[in-house]
């Protein structure tokens, strides 16, 4: 076990103005009352409108991290963007979210870590280990995703879980006379899965002018739900096992649970399969639905500002994503 002496100094999420009820959905789509909410779990979720876009939406995210943080922007040396989902082919999200926020002429460096819906943990882990070594002193984690436009409502199971958002967190060195720290991370990826979720738009291999075929259908997400959620399972018991092995705890001395909002059902089972305490799991699926990867960092920071997570919890931050990866982290906040 390598301990890593990094603190989160702050965290904050952003949402779209715009909310959309499930029973609002219902009338658009003419299901019957409740339909919406009872196959996908969630009641209510943002949608970002046509004048709204991610690094907009994440540089606000990333003014209350760094409120929280009590630091000021010039105090930041890194910004990296953990969304899954991009602005535009390029260039990258951490660019345009470092000139949303105004730093045009300040040569922060800024580049994406993208691992799909893990995204948030994929950065946190990578840049950790630069900041242990001194390379970097804070740094401005975001993500943010608008998934809303690419949702093909034809098919309610892969489309009526998603909401928009964003979220950021600021972390650096933890001072001697803290406790916090990363107790230990991984990520694996089965790529049996690669196929299970996707946007096959966006790149090269779609692009208009190298296809046969029309190209909007591509733009949409698609997903084998059951697909995914077998395979996960599959892997996921004995991946927490050897995350909590390697961080030297159990799941007793986990005081909460934070993961990565990817549906009810799959937040339901996770918590039966590791013989979780429910009100230890931080849920915020039924208010937010799926945010790709804004969805984990989110709940993080509701958590905290609600007072549920306090300095010195130890917490299990754990997902799955599109891959088919998974990842998680041990950590003293």
């Amino acid at each position: 076990m390598t301990l890593r002496p990094i603190r989160i100094l702050g965290t904050g999420h952003a949402l779209p103005a715009r909310q959309v009820t499930s029973a609002e959905l219902d009338t658009k789509l003419k299901h019957r009352s409740g339909y919406i909410e009872r196959h996908s779990g969630v009641r209510k979720r943002h949608f970002a409108d046509s004048t709204e876009h991610a690094a907009g939406l994440g540089a606000r995210a990333a003014i209350s991290a760094l409120e929280a943080a009590k630091i000021e922007l010039s105090e930041i040396d890194c910004l990296i963007g953990a969304s899954a989902t991009m602005d535009q082919g390029m260039p990258c999200n951490a660019a345009l979210i470092h000139s949303a926020l105004g730093m045009s002429d300040a040569a922060v460096p800024a580049f994406d870590v993208n691992a799909s819906c893990l995204g948030f943990l994929a950065a946190m882990d990578t840049v950790s280990w630069a900041i242990a070594a001194g390379r970097y002193k804070r740094v401005l984690i975001v993500a943010a995703d608008l998934a809303s436009c690419g949702l093909n409502w034809d098919h309610i199971e892969a489309s009526a879980i998603f909401g928009d958002g964003a979220a950021a967190a600021v972390i650096g060195l933890a001072n001697e006379d803290c406790e916090s720290k990363i107790l230990s991370t991984n990520l694996r990826t089965y790529s049996s899965g690669v196929e299970l979720c996707r946007i096959p738009a966006g790149g090269s291999r779609f692009h208009p002018s190298r296809i046969d075929e029309p190209f909007l259908p591509l733009t949409t997400f698609r997903m084998d739900g059951k697909g995914v959620f077998k395979l996960a399972s599959e892997h996921m018991l004995k991946f927490v096992d050897q995350l909590l092995a390697s961080a030297g705890s159990t799941r007793d001395e986990i005081d909460w649970v934070v993961p990565h909002q990817a549906s009810h059902l799959a937040l339901s089972h996770l918590t039966k399969r590791l013989g979780l305490n429910r009100d230890k799991v931080v849920n915020i699926f039924a208010d937010h639905g799926n945010q790709v990867a804004a969805s984990l960092p989110t709940a993080l920071d509701l958590a905290i500002r609600d007072g549920r997570i306090c300095r010195g919890h130890r917490l299990l931050l754990i997902g799955a994503g599109a891959g088919l990866s998974i990842g998680g982290a041990v950590l003293e906040y």
